[in-house]
């Protein structure tokens, strides 16, 4: 497999590509398009509308691409976490949160990290390499849930934005109608905020955007996310009032609350300037420990006061829920384990 190309990944007009080299006629993009997205096939052998010789020639070439999960750990409350191996040899995580009549995958776009964000395990790890539009789109395609997802976030290891190429093809897909036929709106992005591919991003895809903030004030931020120091909030802030989110796409912003470092009331007053008239809502997050991270999560009442006097004050704010910590569901633990050959157990 490891030399032969995946079809998996591919856009139609590629795949209009690969029939051309094969001597297949122009409509058997469709056609492959619809195994591989609709009907989710395993191999090229099962695309039985595709002639045997065809089929032949093909698989001289390419393969499907899809490589079911090496690992997972089920939490008490049905979030499951996947760990995946890439078609490089890498490792990253999925993670599966049911809740109710949604059913939610956060997907990784990079093996490991460049950010460096103080709190987070995936930075810890360095970078190794780029996920390709194969491997974002084989997190969705092999899951064994994957006929139950409602949504899709962009939330797991890596910086999205660090890989705009590859991201942007994997929602072309999800959402085009020779794809997977999703609404923008079953898709969000997160990232911290990169010079060259936000603009790119709100430009080229209807999905919604998280954005990481985690302190309104810039220089505790960039104590926290060095990301900050090349492309800092106030310019961040000052792209997103370009663009309008009052309609079918969504803005958010992710807050993980720190004692002592991010939950004051002067913090919860510059969030309130900072983003004034900015349509949006406030995700705030609470902190579980990552090894080596010597910071403590906001307690439960400092978190309702924080979030009720942002809302009070006109913006919406939630406390999203903890999902899965007893199968260490933060970004990065698993895999790490996976790489040190250390074996994780629940915690009781």
């Amino acid at each position: 497999m490891e030399d032969k190309i995946a079809l998996l990944g591919m856009t139609l007009s590629e795949l209009k590509s690969v029939a051309g080299e094969i001597g297949m006629p122009s409509f058997a993009a469709r056609q492959m398009a619809e195994w591989l997205y609709g009907k989710k096939v395993a191999s090229i052998d099962e695309m039985t509308n595709i002639s045997a010789k065809n089929r032949c020639l093909l698989n001289e070439r390419y393969t499907v691409g899809c490589l079911g999960p090496v690992d997972c750990q089920r939490s008490a409350d049905g979030t499951v976490k996947y760990l995946y191996r890439t078609a490089a040899g890498g490792y990253v995580e999925t993670v599966y949160i049911p809740d109710g009549d949604r059913a939610t995958l956060c997907v990784s776009s990079q093996v490991g990290c460049r950010m460096n964000c103080r709190f987070c395990m995936t930075g810890k790890q360095g970078f190794s390499g780029q996920l390709a539009a194969a491997d974002i789109l084989n997190q969705l395609y092999s899951l064994p849930e994957r006929d139950t997802l409602t949504n899709v976030v962009f939330m797991g290891q890596g910086e999205p934005l660090d890989n705009l190429d590859n991201v942007l093809r994997a929602t072309e897909i999800l959402t085009a109608d020779y794809g997977y036929a999703w609404s923008p709106k079953r898709i969000t992005v997160s990232t911290v905020g990169l010079r060259k591919g936000l603009k790119r991003f709100l430009d080229e895809s209807e999905c919604h955007l998280a954005v990481s903030l985690h302190n309104p004030f810039a220089d505790q931020r960039a104590r926290l996310m060095p990301a900050e120091n090349s492309y800092g909030l106030q310019e961040i802030v000052a792209l997103l009032r370009e663009y309008d989110f009052t309609h079918q796409r969504r803005l958010s912003f992710e807050y993980t609350m720190f004692e002592g470092v991010n939950d004051t009331l002067a913090h919860a007053k510059e969030l309130l300037r900072l983003l004034g008239g900015v349509e949006c809502r406030m995700n705030l997050i609470r902190f579980h420990p990552v090894p080596g991270v010597d910071l403590k999560g906001t307690s439960e009442e400092g978190m309702l006061r924080f979030r009720d006097y942002l809302t009070g004050h006109g913006l919406f704010s939630t406390i999203r829920a903890s999902r899965g910590q007893d199968i260490f569901a933060a970004c990065g633990l698993l895999s790490t384990a996976k790489q040190q050959g250390v074996e994780l157990k629940k915690t009781e």
